[in-house]
């Protein structure tokens, strides 16, 4: 067992090491490598095959006698998706991006071996006539606040060491020594954590109420890591670059409420998170930072995960536990709430990845500091995956009250291909789509509920012109049916008839009386479904329903799909006096459904055209419309 002087002792150790990668000032240990080679080994990158590229640079290291100089760490991920394989050099802080195994053996012989940054590969916003720009001074970052995220693509999460050498288990140790249970929980209330689940419900406030219950058969904490919006994959990224602060917050919160065992539900799919908790989950043991006497005290506390077979319900809580307990995941009424009869039976502490991965920094730096950032009513920051017809997609962290257009135009590059922004869709398929008109607003809870989104877990699409929204309700609400639980009749049969509705709709066999049909089904959805996901299943349609209503009527009216997305709504033709003759739209047509001469205007067969959309898109002459 680990004494807390002998975590000192691992953190000053280790300490100069990890500086190097994220102080500017500092400079190469006096024990250990001179430069450390960052490699993400997130989903992403890791599926583009960093792994390769990082026992490469161990064999060109070797080769050129660099091994015992250079260390290759693989990390979490860095959150520019966009531009993997990341690879970062300190102490230089050289970004390289979507680097392949090919380019390894120059960035070790140049850059490691004689000290001439590779500039070919450099993330191009990184470059500047002086040098090379510090990464969290570009677009991308620099209005980003990493909290949740802090240690993502900066440690490596299967060693202990590192994640102690940036104060690592001082929290727990902190509280288990100087602060009694009911401190801790006022310290969480006091900071104003809200669920980053969705809901947004106080995390102090659910902890003092898990406290409160009756504890004499036993108490539970769990961590929700199911995350099954589509798009979504910010607790993944943690629990894959950061998994021990998931396990000290836990840890953390079983003592504040009077538990002993806690229970990570965690998706199945993912693989390397799953892999990397479990080690983290090992190493706690072995250093007695889980297990009996935590810290010579009387603080006891074993983690064990659970795995989810990919049911999208089981992200609701009681459905949640439903599955960790044995049986088919279904939501249970409330109330009772969990806080009173959760795991079987017994008083239930449920938060989800994210909002444990503020827990520690909150302890270590006070209610106040956390205070300090964000908004009146909702306070620290969001993590999103940022995803869709954007240019820097990927993992973002914002203060809250970050506006859309921030997240858009800046920290996401703007729409790419010259094309106009023209919706966001936040919280998936529980949240709503946020138009054009509404840029500005500024992302917090309170905000986006006013409008009729909701923050969700974090999923953000971004959508240009070309996106039908008739047809992104259809898709959200298609997720929904398909995952439904079938438990009530509301979420079970409700949102099918709604989707038989859009369906219509999108063939161009609606009516305007459908649009009536459309509201009418989705609040008694939202007033009856038994738990919080039937009730949010009909925001995609209403949100859509009241900003892009001029597009349904084109459905159902005018027989027409503004966007050229509902296929049967569409039909494609060459206006002649437009048409050059150049002949590139035949021959990208996958069918053959283009003809004509050169030089001479060419025609489309409607008998033969699958409505793909391939010639428009290539007629450098926009002589082809949709009628």
């Amino acid at each position: 067992m680990k004494s807390l002087a002998e975590l000192g002792t691992i953190r000053e150790s280790m300490k100069d090491c990890v500086n190097l990668r994220i102080d500017e000032h500092a400079v190469a240990p006096k024990k250990g490598a001179r430069a450390h080679v960052l490699v993400c080994g997130g989903t992403g990158c890791t599926s583009s095959s960093s792994q390769k590229i990082i026992d490469e640079f161990e064999k060109q290291l070797a080769t050129n006698g660099l091994a015992e100089e250079v260390q290759v760490i693989k990390t979490g991920c860095f959150g520019l998706c966009a531009l993997g394989p990341v690879v970062v050099v300190y102490p230089e802080g050289a970004f390289y991006s979507m680097v392949q195994v090919e380019d390894v053996a120059e960035i070790v012989s140049e850059h490691l071996a004689k000290g001439n940054v590779v500039s070919r590969l450099l993330y191009e916003e990184t470059v500047t006539d002086d040098g090379i720009k510090s990464l969290y001074e570009v677009d991308f970052y620099k209005k980003q606040r990493r909290v949740a995220l802090r240690n993502c693509g900066v440690i490596d999460p299967e060693n202990i060491e590192e994640y102690i050498a940036v104060d690592g288990y001082q929290a727990l140790g902190k509280v288990l020594t100087e602060m009694t249970p009911e401190e801790v929980i006022e310290v969480i209330k006091d900071s104003g954590l809200r669920g980053r689940g969705g809901a947004g419900f106080s995390t102090g406030m659910k902890w003092m109420f898990t406290a409160r219950a009756d504890g004499s058969n036993g108490k539970y904490v769990a961590c929700n890591a199911d995350e099954g919006d589509p798009g979504a994959f910010m607790d993944r990224s943690i629990l894959e670059g950061d998994p021990h602060a998931i396990i000290e917050a836990m840890a953390i919160a079983a003592y504040a409420v009077g538990a002993d065992t806690g229970y990570v539900y965690i998706r199945a799919e993912y693989p390397i998170a799953v892999k990397r908790l479990q080690i983290a989950i090992d190493q706690a043991k072995e250093m007695g930072l889980l297990g009996d006497h935590i810290f010579g005290t009387d603080f006891s506390f074993n983690l064990e995960l659970r795995l989810g077979a990919g049911a999208f319900v089981c992200g609701e809580e009681t459905a949640l536990m439903t599955s960790i307990e044995g049986h088919r995941g279904e939501p249970r009424p409330r109330p009772p709430f969990p806080a009173n009869k959760g795991l079987w039976q017994k008083p239930t502490l449920l938060n989800n990845v994210e909002t444990y991965a503020n827990i520690t920094q909150i302890i270590n730096n006070g209610a106040e500091w956390f205070k300090t950032i964000g908004t009146e009513k909702s306070k620290g920051t969001k993590v999103f995956a940022l995803g869709g017809k954007i240019k820097n997609t990927g993992l973002v962290e914002i203060p809250m009250g970050t506006t859309l257009r921030e997240i858009v135009e800046e920290i996401g590059g703007g729409i790419p291909n010259g094309k106009q922004f023209k919706a966001a869709q936040t919280g998936g398929p529980s949240g709503g789509c946020i138009p054009a008109s509404l840029i500005d607003i500024e992302i917090d809870y309170d905000s986006l509920i006013e409008i009729g989104s909701m923050m969700g877990s974090g999923g953000l699409i971004v959508m240009d012109e070309d996106t039908c929204m008739v047809d992104i309700a259809k898709f959200f609400l298609e997720f929904t049916v398909d995952e439904s639980c079938g438990k009530c009749t509301p979420c079970r049969v409700g949102t099918k008839r709604m989707l038989e509705i859009l369906d219509r709709i999108t063939k161009g066999n609606g009516c305007l009386e459908d649009l009536d049909r459309l509201e009418e089904l989705a609040d008694s959805i939202k007033s009856t479904a038994l738990c919080g996901l039937g009730q949010t299943a009909p925001n995609p349609v209403l949100s859509t329903l009241r900003y892009f209503r001029d597009e349904y009527i084109a459905h159902v009216v005018d027989k027409k799909c503004p966007a050229g997305v509902c296929k049967d709504l569409v039909s494609y033709s060459i206006v002649a006096d437009k048409c050059k003759g150049c002949g590139i739209c035949a021959k990208n047509c996958p069918v053959g459904a283009i003809s004509g001469q050169i030089k001479s205007p060419f025609t489309i067969d409607p008998a033969v055209c699958v409505k793909c959309g391939v010639c428009m898109g290539k007629c450098p002459f926009k002589a082809i419309v949709n009628k």
